[in-house]
């Protein structure tokens, strides 16, 4: 079976590996020459873990490809998946500039029976669009070739996408095609194996599952921030709540973990754009309005406690940031709360250093040389009057106190991701700031 995936971003690489990890064939396009040459020398441009060692091991049985040309690649396929980039436009309607250029040159160069499968991220009614661009190329060429339209939405969390493409809880397919159905049931058969569904669905219903999804996770999270940030405010700890409404099976323990806010490439993106045909169809969708809001606030609540505990003004101040990617395990810097916040605290004049395992490249496309960057986490913490954490890495979970202490100038933790118990740096003599629990002044031993 040969199969081509038209974009070789997040999505598109990911999914073109991990069909071709199960025997099929797969070409993989992209209009960038040198990310496709890279990608064909084995060079992975995205850090997900695990990606590049599939990419390898497929490059070498032969099983994948990297091209330019959608032409050649869609020659004896028998589905091509559309997964390009939706960048929001300025109104936070999603830009489907790229889709739809796909779908046209799949008219343009088709010569046998293809199911035209949307991957990407789209608004509802984007595979109708789609649709009328093939066929609007089929009819300029005067050529009566049959094709299928399908909705493939992606549930791919980034820094485990090989795991949850390769063991899907689900996988949504929206068609009204039986031979579309045949062909996607076989291409997803070695995936089911862990008796997770595949559900099949009208396309509409396909396209507002994705953004549901992810308008619900965000929803759950914006909520938890806006009680972590009322339980400070009364004198209550989150963590507890949080134990306390998560074992209510009801709610789940998921996505209630409160922090600096969300970002990446798909809530923020997603909850604008799903907002967006809301009003487009005169049906306004208040709570998620109101997600957004809380987010775009919540972004800032850790800069504002760094400034308000030095009294307004970090002039003078060296401040260490740990963590710059929206989320750990990946390198995106996507609508990243760290942006927000080194922002913020450059704004009040203070001399940032961060750190970040791997995303450092992504920051300096954003940040360039306006902050200075470590090589570790403890180059970071020179002669720092705080640190601010803001990625939840798994190498800031045990820190070495003792050395933080000597190489710190103020033994002051801003922590906005919660991974460390206030008691623990009351022994150290921290004071400790953290999303929804009491403040610690740990030098006078007593809770501010």
């Amino acid at each position: 079976m040969k199969i081509a995936v038209v974009g070789t971003g997040y999505v598109g690489l990911v999914s073109g590996t991990c069909f071709a990890e199960t025997g099929i064939q797969v070409a993989c396009v992209d209009i960038d020459k040198n990310k496709i040459k890279r990608l064909n020398q084995g060079e992975v441009p995205i850090y997900e873990p695990g990606l590049s060692r599939l990419v390898k091991n497929n490059l070498e049985k032969k099983r994948i490809s990297f091209t330019t040309s959608l032409k050649e690649s869609i020659v004896d396929c028998e589905a091509v998946f559309i997964a390009v980039g939706t960048p929001p436009g300025g109104d936070g309607s999603a830009d489907l500039k790229y889709v739809i250029e796909v779908a046209r040159e799949i008219g343009r160069t088709m010569q046998d029976y293809l199911v035209v499968i949307t991957k990407s991220t789209v608004p509802i009614n984007t595979s109708e669009k789609v649709r009328t661009a093939v066929a609007e190329e089929l009819e300029k060429r005067k050529t009566n070739i049959e094709f299928d339209v399908a909705s493939n939405p992606e549930f791919l969390k980034e820094g485990a996408a090989v795991n949850d493409f390769l063991k899907p809880d689900r996988i949504v397919v929206g068609t009204d095609s039986e031979r579309a159905e045949k062909i996607i049931r076989r291409l997803y058969k070695p995936f089911l194996l862990n008796g997770h569904p595949i559900i099949f669905m009208d396309i509409r219903s396909s396209e507002m599952t994705k953004y549901a999804a992810n308008a619900m996770l965000a929803t759950k999270i914006s909520f938890m921030n806006e009680i972590a940030n009322l339980c400070e405010a009364v004198g209550a700890d989150v963590n507890l709540v949080r134990k306390g409404i998560g074992s209510d099976p009801r709610i789940g323990n998921k996505f209630i973990y409160p922090g600096a806010g969300y970002g990446g490439s798909c809530f923020p993106k997603d909850v604008k754009a799903l907002v967006r045909t809301a009003r487009q169809y005169n049906t306004p969708l208040r709570v998620l309005q109101s997600v957004e809001d809380a987010n775009d606030h919540q972004k800032t609540v850790l800069g504002t406690k760094v400034i308000n505990h030095f009294g307004g003004d970090l002039k003078g101040k060296n401040i260490a940031v740990w963590g710059l990617s929206f989320k750990p395990e990946t390198d995106d810097m996507r609508e990243a709360p760290s942006l927000v916040v080194i922002e913020a605290l450059l704004g009040a004049g203070a001399n940032v250093t961060a750190y970040d395992p791997v995303a450092t490249n992504e920051a300096k496309k954003t940040l360039g040389n306006r902050i200075g960057y470590a090589a570790d986490r403890h180059e970071a913490l020179l002669d720092a009057n705080a640190l601010v954490i803001v990625t939840e890495w798994s190498e800031f979970r045990v820190p070495n106190y003792r050395m933080m202490e000597k190489l710190m100038k103020q033994k002051i933790i801003f922590d906005g991701r919660n991974i460390y118990e206030p008691g623990e740096l009351v022994e150290f003599g921290f004071s400790y700031h953290s999303i929804g629990r009491k403040p610690y002044l740990v030098s006078e031993r007593k809770l501010i």
